[in-house]
């Protein structure tokens, strides 16, 4: 990158950045390229505190060096798993080495917080607590691994998404206002079989809103799923999510005024016209409902609820990379047959752990 041009993206990335940022770029040094790849780590960092409610800044500004203080390995944890699920320009996931660029840049801002004198602070650095001396970096050989570490440090494992559920079905009326109402009585039983369905199964959203009626097989809890790339695979269902899928299928053709043509299973009415329900969709309904709920989170993180429940019961990361999909890292990962007995017991063991 040119000089000039590199030291425009730099001014432009400290007019928006808090002041202690600005003290950490005139006391650090740096290449001017790592400058600005830094300073924009931080940008993203910072956005994502915001985006998560874990700062309630208006903008990064004002995000505060107490809210870094404070932070836990987990909120890292979950940081560092957003950023393997972030796409680039090019249309590509985060590479290791494009996350460990991330990881790099908060070490270094977090070292220089917790060890240099602030003007404002008698003398004492921002803060002690350094969350980042608890991370390591990425590599190939250890990325599932981490994989583990992060889905276990998801939210709505154990009685929580039963609790959330519960929520949906008998108190979200009280909390939304009179001309919500309507809307979510119409779409209640869909909503809990999206949000049963995700957290059963472990299917991604664009999996979910791409479910058609021949794909569910109900009597034997068993889904037909369209994955990335189109190719096809088959799931089992978790046994507990089956009473709110059939509570939607059973209202399903009256409530949306479907007809044989509409194949799509989860359907929404816009205008007097009934189409398929989208991602995007799906995506605003979880995080409406989970907000008011007082814990937001996303149909991702639906997804890893499954992951980690599925991975405490059985130690077993094959079995889990298969009920969502993925192909692994190793040869071995990719080509090690899972029986689905397997996978159905686990995931109806997960059920039995949480009600008793």
């Amino acid at each position: 990158m040119e000089t000039a041009k590199c030291l425009e993206l730099i001014k432009i990335e400290l007019k928006k950045a808090p002041d202690y940022v600005k003290q950490y770029n005139f006391e650090t040094q740096h290449s001017l390229t790592t400058t600005y790849q830094y300073l924009a780590e931080f940008r993203r960092f910072f956005d994502w505190l915001r985006q998560e409610g874990i700062s309630n800044a208006s903008n990064n500004l004002h995000v505060t060096t107490d809210t870094l203080a404070h932070l836990t390995r987990n909120d890292i944890m979950l940081y560092i798993d957003y950023l393997g699920h972030t796409k680039n320009k090019q249309g590509h996931l985060s590479s290791p080495t494009t996350i460990n660029r991330s990881i790099n840049a908060l070490r270094s801002l977090f070292k220089f917080l917790t060890i240099t004198v602030a003007e404002n602070n008698d003398g004492q650095p921002y803060f002690e607590h350094n969350v980042m001396l608890r991370i390591h970096s990425l590599n190939d050989t250890k990325t599932l691994n981490y994989r583990a570490h992060v889905l276990e440090s998801h939210m709505y494992t154990g009685k929580l998404k039963f609790e959330f559920l519960d929520f949906i079905a008998h108190d979200y009326e009280t909390t939304c206002n009179q001309q919500a109402k309507p809307g979510f009585k119409r779409n209640k039983e869909r909503d809990m079989a999206i949000i049963a369905l995700i957290l059963g199964t472990g299917i991604r959203v664009s999996e979910c809103a791409g479910v058609d009626l021949q794909d569910l097989n109900l009597k034997d809890a068993v889904l037909d799923v369209t994955r990335k790339g189109g190719q096809k695979d088959s799931v089992p269902i978790a046994e507990w999510t089956l009473n709110y899928i059939n509570a939607y299928k059973n209202i399903r053709d009256k409530r949306y005024a479907a007809d044989s043509r509409q194949t799509a299973f989860f359907l929404t009415r816009w205008h007097s016209q009934t189409r398929r329900m989208t991602s995007n969709a799906i995506e605003r309904m979880v995080s409406k409902y989970s907000t008011a709920f007082g814990h937001p989170l996303t149909p991702h993180k639906l997804r890893h609820t499954l992951a980690s429940e599925l991975y405490s019961v059985t130690k077993d990361q094959v079995l889990v990379a298969q009920q969502l999909g993925q192909k692994g890292t190793t040869a071995t990962d990719l080509y090690t047959h899972v029986d689905q007995e397997k996978q159905r017991d686990a995931l109806n063991e997960i059920s039995k752990l949480n009600k008793d």
